[in-house]
């Protein structure tokens, strides 16, 4: 790994000395370095800017910045730590603003927190079936972004979700349908970049129809070009008709694109150069996912992989985490210039479309590096709120209503019983701070008289057999399932629930697909996430509250 470095002060200097661990020596011009620098997407920890993160955009020219719920704090401190970022790359003479991106899907994947509001999430968007309110919760996205300093969304997710047994994608996309999801992506993509932020397509070619996830192994998806051009790309390509901006590699193996055997589509030039950028035309930025998940990590590893990216046809290199692995794949990448591996037109043609996007969108004149910060009144406002309540209530879904239980009759006195797992299911991209969730509190907040049963995930024998014992003296429960697997405890506990149990109610509170292992069941909501909102809709129509409007955008077989 190469850390010591020929200091200078500009651009002037005619070249750049990088030792090696070996005291191997390169040479590398700077005008090269800023170029490569510029190619780079980097994430730390912590809520102000560490002192690595900001070496590397000192010295290294690194333009682009990748934030997780690590940095995320209080509107206030994520206002400071983007201002502390752009004021640093102002200092170290680079020519545009720092790209700063966060995967603020919403849903089930979103980095913003306290002080925010919450937006639903894809497949919610979906499920009320008009494109019109992927434009304005992605716009009302955008608007709290852009008042924190975040210029770049790592959203939409424009993947088919057409695999019941998708770890990774499901809730995070709009659906089954291509030709939904492609006029739900084509809505949100404007609505952001309406406002001024920087949309993100993915994960092209697509990551739909897998059932292992990429953050941990390298999926497969073996179709044929009509069947990838039937489903996959129709939502990228009717996005890049419309303008997109950047579009996000898949860590997936497509072998009827890429004849190498197990080379994933972010490493392959047949993908990126010969298909995404040839055939469908695509001139703007293409990014990596994170070049630390396993696909790439395990394989080849971060840092050639981030060689082979470029030589691909890559734009942007995203590494989240490790400063170790940040100094190795700049170095590799300089490194693999000098020898001739990787063509200077190359880094050019890349570091054009990189700035050609920054010039688009990006301003030094637009950000505020001096005096005191305040935060915009946009961010987490009443009237973002109004429409994000108003989206949610069409899109939570009553998919079975068989003997017309709700809305429930109750009077105050009577006890009801809600039962709920706790949440160690989440996948790798989501949020830990945002695993639980409220059901409980949804419900009381409506009916006062609610007992409360919570189990494992999955049950125990011991905690199955104590619901089971408690639920004989409740006429009715309401029971929440998170993500039921084929045979599990979950899905054993709901069945025994539904013949011991007068009045059962089961809430999907993220996985629709929940209700393929139990089709017995008489009355069943989804609400496709375990946000607050979600969970308080689906409590308010069990109540008569409110009218959900949903329509499962996803076929459930047995159903």
């Amino acid at each position: 790994m190469f850390e010591k470095e020929h200091p200078y002060q500009d651009l002037n200097c005619k070249r750049c000395i990088l030792i090696g661990e070996k005291g191997e020596k390169t040479m590398i011009s700077p005008e090269l370095k800023y170029k490569v620098g510029q190619l780079m997407v980097f994430g730390f920890k912590g809520k102000t800017a560490s002192p690595e993160i900001k070496k590397l955009i000192r010295d290294h020219h690194v333009g682009g910045i990748i934030l997780f719920g690590r940095n995320i704090g209080t509107p206030e401190e994520v206002l400071a730590l983007t201002t502390e970022l752009q004021r640093e790359a102002k200092d170290a003479g680079h020519e545009k603003p720092l790209l700063i991106c966060l995967d603020q899907e919403n849903g089930v994947v979103r980095r913003l927190g306290e002080g925010t509001t919450v937006f639903p999430g894809a497949m919610l968007l979906g499920a009320t079936k008009s494109p019109e309110n992927a434009y304005a919760i992605s716009a009302a996205t955008a608007k709290e972004l852009k008042a924190l300093g975040l210029n770049w969304n790592l959203a939409p997710v424009v993947d088919v979700n057409n695999n019941s047994e998708n770890p990774v994608i499901g809730v995070r996309s709009f659906g089954e349908s291509p030709e939904q999801v492609s006029l739900f992506g084509q809505n949100a993509m404007q609505g952001m970049q309406d406002v001024g932020v920087i949309t993100t397509l993915k994960h092209f070619p697509g990551h739909g129809d897998t059932n292992v996830d990429s953050h941990l192994d390298l999926p497969v998806i073996p179709h044929g070009m009509d069947r990838l051009e039937e489903i996959e790309l129709k939502p990228f390509k009717d996005c890049i008709d419309k303008g997109a901006d950047v579009i996000m590699t898949a860590h997936v193996y497509f072998p009827a694109i890429e004849d190498r055997e197990n080379v994933p589509a972010t490493l392959s030039h047949k993908v990126i150069t010969g298909l995404l950028r040839e055939k469908l035309g695509f001139n703007g930025v293409v990014t990596t996912d994170c070049m630390e998940m396993n696909a790439i990590a395990d394989n080849i590893g971060t840092a050639q992989g981030g060689v082979e990216a470029i030589k691909a046809g890559v734009d942007l290199i995203m590494v989240s985490h490790l400063h170790t692995r940040h100094f190795e794949t700049i170095n590799e990448i300089l490194k693999a210039v000098d020898r001739g591996e990787i063509d200077e037109i190359t880094v050019d043609a890349a570091y054009e479309r990189v700035m050609k996007l920054k010039e688009k969108y990006l301003n030094w004149e637009d950000i505020q590096l001096e005096g005191a910060l305040e935060v915009s009144e946009i961010v987490g406002c009443k009237q973002h709120e109004f429409e994000a309540a108003e989206v949610y209530r069409q899109g939570v879904t009553l998919v079975k209503n068989e003997k017309e239980l709700i809305p429930l009759s109750l009077d105050e006195e009577d006890r009801i019983l809600v039962v709920y797992p706790e949440n160690n299911l989440i996948m790798q991209v989501e949020d830990r701070r945002y695993s639980s969730f409220s059901l409980e509190e949804s419900i009381r907040d409506i009916h006062e008289n609610t007992d409360v049963m919570k189990f494992s995930n999955p049950p125990t024998e011991e905690e199955i057999t104590k619901i089971l014992e408690a639920a004989k003296n409740y006429s009715t429960v309401i029971v929440g399932t998170l993500t039921a697997l084929p045979g599990s405890q979950q899905v054993r506990l709901v069945e025994v629930l539904n013949k011991l149990t007068k009045n059962l109610i089961v809430i999907a509170t993220r996985s629709p697909y929940d209700l393929t292992y139990f089709p017995g069941i008489s009355t069943y909501i989804c609400t496709y996430e375990f946000t607050y909102p979600a969970l308080k809709t689906a409590a308010s129509a069990i109540f008569g509250k409110k009218k959900v409007s949903g329509e499962l955008p996803v076929t459930i077989p047995n159903l």
